[in-house]
């Protein structure tokens, strides 16, 4: 498994994201609050997790949901996957959105989502006047299978 440096600055009591098992893909985020945050049904918040990261050039850091708090509480990450690009300096933030029916309440040390460092394939884009078939065809949503 390939391993990468990436350099981080942390706010004072800002935890460092981690793998939660030797396997896992993602490394959880945590929020870094003053006070507790309360998001109501179908409202969304901007959670700060006080790091800020240096991802070096041809990678990007993507910004998903945790599964716990999907399923469990309704709560996922509102642009997912958030996309935190190599120039970016700032501090990582969370968008999280409460889709249930009931207020739920993030607290600092919270895990809110997980990161993930992927690597980046630059597109140089070549136009033709037809594409190359397939068996599906331009078949739209639903189209698959169905021929």
């Amino acid at each position: 498994m390939e391993e990468l440096e990436i350099f981080i600055s942390k706010k004072e009591g800002a935890s460092t994201p981690t793998y939660a098992t030797r396997l896992s893909s993602g490394m959880d985020l945590c929020a870094f609050l003053d006070k507790p945050i309360t998001i109501m049904p179908s409202e969304r918040a901007l959670i700060p997790t006080g790091i800020s990261i240096s991802i070096p050039e041809g990678y990007e850091a993507e910004i998903r949901p945790r599964s716990g708090l999907a399923y469990e509480h309704g709560i996922t990450v509102l642009n997912t996957p958030g996309t935190i690009d190599a120039d970016y300096r700032g501090e990582v933030r969370v968008i999280l959105i409460n889709l249930s029916t009931v207020p739920f309440t993030i607290r600092n040390g919270d895990r809110i989502a997980q990161m993930i460092i992927k690597n980046i394939v630059k597109v140089r884009w070549k136009e033709v006047l037809s594409l190359p078939e397939t068996e599906r065809g331009s078949g739209g949503f639903g189209s698959t299978g169905l021929r």
